[in-house]
């Protein structure tokens, strides 16, 4: 399935819940999902829509996971085969697995307004983990992995104005970001009381189970 190319705020009314595709919008009153409460398409009056089944509901909730990510259908799925084969509850793995993503992680350490911002910079060499040039947003960091800018980078505008507003949003547990040099080093795995999301990964699992 090809990624959405659409408006970015349809896609939360859509499903009901600020999904961060906006950026700093999604945390001011002009969020769609603050203004306007109907789903796309559904009147003002009352919905005859049908209910979703339980399989409908399953595939709503995959889907909204891979827009929170950025992920494609593919990958995906093979993420949620990685996890069943990892100890502990599988969508739990899956939720680690995917905030361990570059560019996930660039986005929880304030390098970047949204996620589709930072798989931009990453896919466009301006990070770097532990020195090494790193241009893949699905590359997968572990404990002890250093997350810094490319030097060449430095003198970009958009760094100034990454680097002035570092600090502003909160950083999860299992990162630590240094603000005087752009720099996120990552402390541990990702627990699930560390992973701000109201994804319900119990019906992904669910939904692939039946596959």
């Amino acid at each position: 399935m090809a990624r959405y190319k659409g408006p970015a705020c349809r896609l939360c009314r859509r499903y009901g819940t600020k999904l961060l595709l906006k950026g700093e919008r999604c945390f001011t009153p002009r969020c769609a999902v603050e203004r306007r409460k109907n789903p796309p398409g559904e009147q003002r009056v009352q919905s005859r829509r049908r209910r979703l089944s339980e399989h409908g509901e399953q595939l709503r909730e995959k889907q909204k996971a891979r827009e929170v990510y950025g992920v494609l259908e593919r990958q995906f799925q093979s993420y949620v085969a990685r996890a069943s084969h990892m100890e502990g509850v599988t969508g739990d793995r899956l939720l680690q697995i995917l905030e361990r993503r570059l560019d996930n992680v660039a986005f929880r350490l304030g390098f970047a307004d949204s996620r589709q911002q930072a798989r931009q910079r990453v896919s466009h060499g301006h990070l770097r983990v532990n020195g090494k040039r790193a241009d893949i947003p699905s590359l997968l960091v572990k404990p002890g992995d250093e997350i810094t800018w490319r030097e060449q980078s430095s003198g970009r505008d958009f760094l100034k104005a990454v680097t002035a507003s570092l600090g502003k949003r909160p950083v999860p547990g299992w990162l630590s970001l240094d603000e005087s040099a752009a720099k996120g080093t990552v402390v541990a795995l990702p627990g699930p009381g560390e992973i701000d999301s109201d994804i319900d990964t119990r019906m992904i699992v669910e939904f692939y189970s039946k596959r």
